[in-house]
């Protein structure tokens, strides 16, 4: 599985080999907590099977999602490295495989393979510009723009529609940061306007979004 990662791509087959027999997999059912902002648990995490959510989330419950977790992904990276504790929590959102790699096994196989320590670094350069966009948007978009950002950013073409995947308003509420009331409300005013029409949990975007609600 693990020359499936990109962070792992092209590199020399018995080495991965090597280095997936010191790894475990461990099976999450849907909605279990894999790590929680502030462990010191050092492991890195590599999603085999399954989706999962990196979030935020304050005292009340209320919760930010940051990004959504997919096979191959693979998490807990940079508390593994800089020895700090997560700084976000992961949950799952439905059953999953996860296969673990202890901190001691992950840097020794990085002395031993730099270029990997490259990918790395690619990763989490990655990472910081999507958090820095998610900060922007949630700084400087109205909650209307935050919601058409992400119906615009997850519709694909499809017989010649734009169609986003399932998704339910409170998962775009977790998305962008306010009530399911508040969503359901400015997705009703866009379907009333023809915007917007819906196909069982999917939304099919019948025009452009305007840029103002």
């Amino acid at each position: 599985m693990l020359a499936q990662v990109p962070l792992f791509a092209n590199l020399d087959p018995a080495a991965l080999s090597a280095l997936e027999s010191q790894t475990k997999v461990k099976r999450y059912h849907k909605r279990t907590v894999i790590i929680e902002k502030g462990d010191d648990s050092s492991t890195l995490y590599v999603l085999e099977r399954g989706r999962a959510k990196v979030y935020v989330a304050d005292n009340s419950g209320r919760e930010i999602v940051l990004r959504e977790l997919g096979p191959g992904d693979h998490f807990g990276e940079l508390a593994l490295l800089g020895g700090s504790p997560r700084t976000a929590s992961v949950e799952t959102l439905s059953d999953c495989d996860v296969r673990l790699l202890t901190g001691t096994v992950f840097k020794d196989f990085l002395s031993k393979q730099p270029e990997v320590a490259l990918s790395l670094i690619r990763h989490l350069a990655h990472q910081i510009t999507h958090l820095t966009d998610t900060a922007s948007d949630l700084a400087l978009l109205s909650v209307y723009g935050r919601i058409a950002k992400i119906l615009m950013e997850h519709a694909q073409e499809e017989g010649g529609r734009l169609i986003t995947p399932p998704l339910t308003q409170q998962q775009i509420a977790d998305r962008v940061g306010c009530s399911r009331e508040m969503v359901s409300r400015i997705l009703g005013d866009l379907k009333t306007g023809g915007y917007v029409s819906t196909e069982g949990k999917r939304f099919v975007l019948e025009r452009k979004l305007p840029e103002r609600w």
